[in-house]
């Protein structure tokens, strides 16, 4: 390994959850600067096509978009088949597409409980497990990267979110359930727990919590979804191949006090 290819993604084939916007959009478009094709899995389909389109523009390499229901197993099982027939194989999955539920515990309904579980963390493991059936029948190692979150390993405030800390915490522990399940197969599996990000998302929350999430890290400011990007194109590529079961937590110190 070199310094030109320590960090290099060239030629790998990577699939990103929840690319279409966001997070997933910003850590794909990087990936795809490293050098990697990249399919971007997610339900909105127009956007997702324009994320793919723009990524093939710009960095010269190939993508393509899925319309896929994470909490869907067979769903996913087709659309994993589909991505490694088109692009000719599977090396790395960032496993991203979430959602988050601002209600008190007290006031959450079974249906929506059971919505943020299905897709936070059911949905999740449907696509780890359809990742790597996939790797095992085509007999090449691979990369799974999950999108936790700080919320993990904190209690969020002032917002009431029970729901979603429950199951970024399950993502975790799962993380490094199948890191050690599936090691013999070549497969790594790790984590990264963002802090408070500036996305679409936040952008549209209350300015108060804003004010007082920039208050509570000692940064001083919410996180760029370009900021999660290296800690990503690390952990798929080959320079961390002794990395894995690894959480790492990208959250502007927040966690530390």
């Amino acid at each position: 390994m070199t310094k030109e290819t320590m960090f290099s993604l060239e030629g790998k084939k990577v699939v990103v959850t929840g690319g279409a916007r966001g997070i997933g959009k910003t850590v794909a478009e990087h990936m795809a600067m490293m050098g990697a094709d990249i399919a971007i899995m997610d339900l909105l389909k127009d956007e997702g096509i324009e994320t793919a389109g723009a990524i093939e523009r710009n960095y010269g390499v190939k993508s393509k978009a899925y319309v896929c229901n994470v909490t869907k197993p067979n769903d996913v099982d087709s659309t994993i088949n589909q991505i490694a027939d088109d692009f000719g194989g599977l090396d790395a999955l960032f496993n991203n597409a979430g959602i988050v539920l601002h209600k008190a515990a007290l006031d959450v309904t079974p249906d929506e409980w059971l919505n943020v579980m299905d897709v936070n963390t059911n949905g999740v493991f449907f696509v780890a497990q359809a990742f790597a059936k996939k790797l095992v029948a085509l007999g090449r190692p691979g990369s799974i990267i999950n999108n936790a979150s700080m919320s993990a390993t904190i209690v969020n405030f002032p917002q009431e979110q029970a729901s979603y800390n429950s199951s970024k915490a399950a993502v975790v522990h799962m993380t490094k359930s199948l890191a050690v399940e599936w090691i013999k197969y070549g497969i790594r599996v790790n984590s990264i727990s963002p802090g408070y990000m500036f996305t679409d998302l936040t952008a549209h929350v209350r300015p108060d919590w804003i004010e007082q999430w920039t208050a509570m890290t000692p940064y001083n400011r919410l996180g760029k979804p370009e900021e999660l990007a290296g800690a990503v194109i690390y952990l798929a590529g080959d320079c961390s191949s002794f990395t894995s079961g690894c959480d790492i937590i990208i959250d502007g110190l927040f966690s530390c006090v």
